[in-house]
């Protein structure tokens, strides 16, 4: 990506050009994603299998009042896997997660970092949405805790990024506030886990963004470790 273009994308973050970098060189496209390959047969199938039964599951009650799941999008052999709460209205309406205005401020985070949605793959807590967008209930995270399991074992990721309080909570199980929890180095089964501020936090929070860059620095800092 050209400098002046992820230069525009730091602006839309509120990031002004002479905040601080670490002392690594962003990758490049080519550099920091692994080339998309279509998984072997016996992964495709595993997918599939997964994708109809969340389609398909009503195992809580959450499936009473969903207008359709939302499994989850993105590269399958993707290295960065980030993990959401639960779907709010669009994404319930549009079957996909972090869309809307919250989305699209996710997308100009991952581009300030050379990311995209294609590279990356995208998936909640929950796969169905709460009635009001209220927080989940322990009995519904248990529900759908081993399709993200499965779908966690499926991509194989080298990161995680824990995407606001709830979910790096329920990841990490803990209760500690999302204040404690960011700037840090967590891990799930060995897997680094970095903690962000979600971005419809941010969108209410404009001056929480110059942390959600650290935060997207420090990220980038562990990766290039691994």
């Amino acid at each position: 990506m050209e400098e002046n273009k992820r230069l525009l994308y730091l602006e839309a973050m509120d990031i002004d050009i002479w905040a601080p970098k670490v002392n690594l060189m962003v990758p490049t496209a080519n550099q920091a994603i692994q080339e998309e390959k279509p998984p072997v047969n016996s992964e495709s199938e595993a997918w599939q299998k997964l994708q109809e039964e969340v389609a398909n599951c009503k195992a809580c009650d959450l499936h009473k009042t969903r207008t359709q799941t939302v499994f989850g999008v993105g590269n399958l052999n993707a290295d960065w896997l980030l993990i959401g709460e639960a779907p709010g209205q669009n994404e319930d309406l549009q079957g996909e997660p972090f869309v809307g205005k919250a989305g699209q401020l996710l997308n100009e985070m991952l581009r300030a970092i050379n990311l995209s949605r294609e590279h990356v793959y995208i998936a909640n807590i929950l796969k169905c949405r709460p009635p009001n967008n209220r927080d989940p209930k322990p009995e519904e995270v248990e529900a759908c805790s081993g399709f993200l399991q499965r779908q966690i074992d499926l991509i194989k990721p080298k990161i995680i990024l824990a995407v606001g309080r709830i979910a790096a909570q329920q990841l990490l199980k803990t209760n500690e506030p999302i204040g404690k929890l960011r700037g840090k180095v967590h891990f799930l089964d060995a897997i680094p886990v970095i903690v962000i501020y979600h971005p419809a936090y941010l969108l209410r929070s404009l001056l929480e963004k110059r942390k959600a860059w650290q935060d997207l620095q420090l990220a980038l800092k562990i990766f290039h470790k691994l």
